[in-house]
């Protein structure tokens, strides 16, 4: 076990990459679709939310497939769905809205599975380094964000061809994803073992504070992702580029944080952590939207992306601090996450066509206080 665990801690370390890639180079796309399709900001939701339809689909299912057919075969699976999705957005963008919608779903689909799959496989191998690791393997989901953004950021200056983008990218995910996944350790689940299946996974009170926490601070990460670019270009006039650039910050911010992360968690614990990102994040949109100057919403972008980095990968391994159906606490979790991640941010945009794009975003901190009470919940074991 001890000469695997490098090669399924990197394979685990590329799937996160691979996911933040993928997911970044549809985000660098979102201003361009809003535009070609000349969507409200409240249609524009709704093109989003075919991910989040798709991925709460196969979200609950996902800790019982992997009981049953094990993380390589369930990554292998999201992968491909996610690949076929994005190239089926990327056939429609700017020519068939329905089939842009329909890719967006199947893209859900695939990235829920894949999500589940791979931070199942995480914790395992979380387990046994014995140390804090998961951040930084959320750390190289932001970094494939990191690389799409910039890459984005840079293909839209261009004027680069959407269709060939997003293509690109989903047949490099797929193929890398297929080929490392084969060093992944096996996952000791044994849920099964007791008659516990994923259902009692969900009344188990511990589990669902945790999902709670992560579903706030989903929102947090997911309201940047979706919308951060365009609010940047609706609230300060800036060009579509400029406002994927912003977002490239974020998630470099968010990139940092994680991978600094784990040694502030080793030092000071889980809880004091995150109450100390989670009052980051919600200064940062403050002074994202109320700022005015480049440099202070600058400063509020990183801030933002800083504390909203530590969340999900500390809900992931908190639900997993036991390895019996680790599979299915991950999963509840995921699922209550992504419904945040993903179903929050397009439901934003109906906020946004009310108040504005940009003071839409105040919701993530108002969001973020309630949320605090949560957090003790995500307490590791020794010290509870």
């Amino acid at each position: 076990m001890t000469e695997a665990l490098v090669p399924a801690r990197n394979a685990v370390a590329v799937s996160f990459f691979l996911n933040g890639l993928c997911f970044a180079t549809w985000v660098s796309r979102i201003p361009e679709a809003r535009s070609d399709f000349d969507l409200s900001n409240g249609a524009l939701g709704l093109l989003l939310l075919n991910i989040a339809i798709g991925s709460l689909l196969a979200l609950p299912t996902t800790g019982a497939a992997i009981a049953a057919f094990g993380t390589v075969r369930v990554v292998r699976l999201g992968a491909t769905s996610a690949a076929l999705g994005l190239v089926g957005a990327a056939a429609g963008l700017g020519n068939f809205l329905p089939l842009t919608a329909a890719g967006l779903f199947v893209y859900g689909l695939g990235i829920g599975a894949w999500d589940v799959a791979m931070n199942v496989e995480g914790a395992e191998v979380e387990r046994h380094l014995g140390r804090t690791i998961m951040p930084r393997f959320h750390a190289g989901f932001s970094l494939g964000t990191v690389v799409g953004a910039l890459a984005g950021a840079g293909l839209v200056a261009l004027d680069a061809p959407a269709a060939w983008h997003l293509s690109v990218v989903a047949v490099i995910a797929f193929t890398l994803v297929w080929f490392t996944s084969m060093s992944f350790l096996p996952v000791a689940d044994l849920g099964h073992e007791e008659g516990s299946g994923a259902l009692r996974a969900w009344l188990e009170p511990r589990t669902v504070v945790i999902g709670i926490m992560v579903l706030a601070l989903a929102l947090t990460e997911g309201t940047a992702n979706d919308w951060l670019a365009v609010a940047l270009v609706d609230g300060y006039d800036v060009s579509h580029s400029a406002g994927v650039a912003g977002f490239a910050l974020f998630v470099a911010a968010m990139t940092v944080c994680r991978f600094v992360g784990t040694g502030l968690i080793d030092r000071f614990g889980r809880v004091a952590v995150l109450w100390s990102t989670m009052a980051a994040a919600g200064v940062g949109v403050l002074l994202i939207v109320f700022g005015q100057h480049p440099a202070v919403v600058t400063s509020g972008i990183v801030l933002w992306g800083g504390g909203a980095a530590l969340g999900f990968p500390v809900g992931m391994s908190a639900a997993a601090d036991d390895p019996v159906r680790a599979a299915a606490r991950v999963s509840v979790v995921s699922t209550v996450g992504y419904a945040a991640f993903l179903a929050g941010p397009p439901l934003l945009g109906f906020v946004g066509d009310e108040v504005g794009t940009l003071e839409s975003l105040l919701v993530v901190a108002c969001v973020l206080m309630p949320a605090a009470l949560a957090v003790p919940a995500a307490r590791e074991p020794a010290r509870r």
